[in-house]
């Protein structure tokens, strides 16, 4: 492997706080809540050793879900939920609504930072890729959530917390249930995130949406390295697959790019790895180029430690250093790989992740924004944006179903 970045020391001045409530502002924006805080009075004290509170809310709904299908050690259990469309309510992120045809994720990503959102089912973090809950009639409910007024004109990202082509939607089919819907409306601006290729078997219904709405899709690649890869994601496809599935949707007229998302110090940040990434994604026909440094929450730490202590101890420790005291690396380490990133994109014609402006109701006057996202503005000589993104994934609280 290449000489990786000098990991610096960890800063001692950060503590955990409240979970982020509607919109504000902070002086250093995050895309992720902070870790929830345990009281030792009201509602949700901790209760006496031996009592158990009745579940509530998606607890309830997870403990009282039946079993649909067991195989390669990982349990599929049929989730009934009152919507699919989630609403986005902090500033923090360039949409408004999420999908996330499922809870739970059996890629199983070491480093995975939606792990907690287990933990709201009061099932441990750990269970994240061994229990798997399909979201019921996805497709009629999608068809009644597209049809809100208030969903209009704004952007709707999919696969923000679980990857919508994870192994349980060959057989489930809950993502094609709402592509389907949505290739029957018109005027939606919709973006979709993933680590598979299995995304292309969709091609048909991306492009019957993009005949009438706009869309992207997001491969996340971490390393070029299949041996790495398999370590960090074990049930994730290769990267050059996920290559591959860039390739075939940029042929055949779909906007798409790479999110190297997370970089992970020590292990995915050496220049030659990320010059040799940006170079395989710009040959594959990527309009676009983003990274984001990772982000470790006391959930992700939990799984991701151990593997360091097992597979590469001699990082372990300075990890530990860097996220006890915060759930981000050092400022300074974030900064220097924001610079390559940008440097990279230069360096081979490559754009940031194009923030697509609202699209307007079929009703109201088109909004002039100065953005230019017509297929010509999204060539990689010319691909333009006004904002640079962290992340792709928003701020999740416990009543994303």
């Amino acid at each position: 492997m290449a000489t990786a970045t000098t990991i610096p020391t960890a800063p001692q001045n950060s503590s955990y706080r409240g979970v982020l409530r509607g919109r504000r502002k902070d002086s250093t924006p995050t895309l992720f809540p902070d870790v929830p805080v345990q009281r030792d009075s009201g509602s949700d004290a901790l209760l006496p050793p031996g009592s158990r509170p009745e579940r509530v809310g998606i607890a309830r709904l997870a403990s009282s879900s039946p079993l649909a299908d067991a195989k390669r050690g990982t349990e599929y259990f049929l989730l009934p939920v009152r919507s699919i469309l989630n609403h986005c309510d902090s500033d923090r992120v360039p949409f408004s609504w999420t999908v996330n045809p499922y809870r739970g994720c059996e890629f199983g990503c070491q480093y995975c930072y939606a792990r907690y959102t287990h933990e709201y089912m009061e099932l441990d973090s750990a269970d994240f890729e061994r229990k798997i809950y399909v979201k019921q009639d996805a497709g009629p409910l999608a068809g009644r959530d597209l049809g809100m007024e208030k969903v209009q004109g704004e952007h709707i990202a999919i696969g923000t917390a679980t990857d919508p082509y994870q192994p349980a939607e060959r057989e489930f089919g809950t993502t094609r249930a709402i592509l389907e819907q949505m290739a029957t409306r018109k005027g939606l601006s919709v973006s979709i995130t993933t680590k598979s290729n299995q995304v292309v078997r969709d091609l048909d219904l991306l492009l019957r949406i993009a005949a009438h709405s706009t869309v992207h899709v997001n491969l996340s690649i971490t390393t070029l390295r299949p041996r790495l890869a398999r370590m960090l994601e074990p049930r994730a496809p290769r990267p050059d697959l996920r290559l591959e599935a860039v390739r075939e949707l940029r042929n055949a007229g779909i906007a798409a790019g790479v999110f190297a998302m997370p970089v992970l110090p020590g292990l995915t940040d050496a220049e030659a790895d990320l010059d040799a990434l940006a170079r395989a994604s710009r040959d594959a026909g990527a309009q676009w180029f983003a990274a984001r440094v990772l982000y470790l929450m006391p959930s992700a730490q939990k799984q991701f430690l151990p593997f360091l202590y097992a597979k590469f101890p001699k990082l372990a420790r300075r990890y530990r250093e860097w996220f006890s005291h915060s759930n981000y690396a050092p400022e300074s380490y974030q900064r220097e790989i924001s610079g390559r990133i940008a440097a990279l994109r230069t360096k081979y014609h490559l754009g940031k992740l194009p923030i697509e402006p609202a699209r307007p109701r079929e009703d109201a006057p088109q909004l002039n924004l100065g953005l230019d996202f017509t297929p010509a503005a999204q060539s990689p000589q010319r691909l333009t944006d006004a904002r640079s993104l962290q992340s792709p994934l928003r701020v999740l609280t416990n009543e994303d179903m």
